[in-house]
């Protein structure tokens, strides 16, 4: 694995999963691979699970994390190619990408849609740039379209908790105050689609996703049906992606509460945090024992390892 920028860079999720599995058992016995390197954490986005799992995570295989908030600590960039530099951006991605590779060994970034230009957030252009332009591996902190070290958290916290082979695993829209990106659900439905799963997307007519990347899942705009005999309820709110960026709806019946919990087949609760209470879920919801949220933000320490490893391994 060179670079992890997408849930399509997995070429084997379940040697993926054992990997992290035996990490979660032994965090500190590959302490030496990453002995005398170094991985940036570029954030222009703020974080909280992100970037302490990842800094943990390197650490936990030698590593030395160095952090960086570039809104606040850097020069403002500029991704444009061929633009001329006469307003206020100070540098060019192409001088900063190829300098911090001198500096790291790894470069992670975090960065997030505008949902305003759908085409410019679709490109991944900060990603991308850092693709282009850097001579080490570039990992995926968030992008404008996936968040795929989220979603290896999610698979693995499932294949931890399912009591049935073949678990019901259901995304759940819910409501949300403001609007937010596509990338969690779109990593969530690329690697469930890679799982042994059944898997089913509900969501209120109008929120339909990328259908380049639900191409092949079940999708219903009934969520009571969807949630009949689940096994995991997975809840995010995301903004529509046809009228891109738009709230169209806060209908707080897709609120996840006790009475739709009550549809599933004693389902675990998961969301990829931080949650908004009682408006995406109910306080009786996300305090109950069917709640598996701080595991699984748990678990995005060992996801994050698992990946770095991977890159570390390759890159030798």
């Amino acid at each position: 694995m060179k670079n992890f920028t997408s849930v399509n860079d997995i070429t084997d999720l379940e040697a993926l999963l054992a990997s992290a599995q035996k990490i979660k058992a032994a965090p500190l016995a590959d302490n030496a691979l990453g002995q005398h390197k170094t991985i940036g954490l570029l954030f222009f986005n703020p974080s909280l699970r992100t970037r302490l799992s990842t800094q943990k995570a390197a650490t936990n295989l030698g590593m030395h994390p160095i952090v960086m908030d570039l809104n606040a600590d850097g020069w403002s960039l500029e991704f444009e190619d061929g633009a001329i530099m006469n307003g206020s951006k100070s540098e060019h991605i192409k001088e900063a990408a190829q300098v911090i590779s001198q500096y790291c060994d790894i470069i992670a970034v975090r960065s997030f849609p505008s949902l305003v230009d759908k085409e410019k957030d679709a490109s991944e252009y900060v990603l991308s740039a850092f693709l282009k332009y850097a001579t080490v591996p570039v990992v995926s902190l968030e992008g404008s379209s996936e968040h795929p070290l989220q979603s290896v958290a999610d698979a693995l916290t499932i294949t931890e908790y399912k009591t049935v082979k073949r678990p019901k695993v259901v995304l759940s829209w819910a409501p949300h105050c403001k609007a937010l990106p596509h990338s969690v659900p779109n990593s969530f439905v690329k690697i469930m689609q890679l799982a042994d799963v059944d898997f089913v997307i509900t969501h209120p007519e109008g929120y339909e996703l990328n259908p380049e990347i639900t191409q092949g899942s079940v999708i219903t705009y009934d969520q009571d049906a969807a949630f009949k005999d689940a096994d995991f309820i997975y809840a995010k709110n995301w903004s529509s992606y046809s009228d891109y960026g738009k709230i169209l709806s806060t209908d707080t019946n897709w609120t996840i509460s006790s009475e739709k919990m009550a549809l599933t087949n004693e389902a675990k609760f998961m969301h990829c945090l931080p949650v908004r209470r009682n408006l995406v879920v109910t306080d009786a919801v996300l305090d109950s024992p069917a709640s598996i949220v701080i595991p699984q933000a748990n678990n995005r320490t060992f996801a994050a390892q698992a990946i770095l490893k991977k890159i570390l391994e390759d890159a030798k």
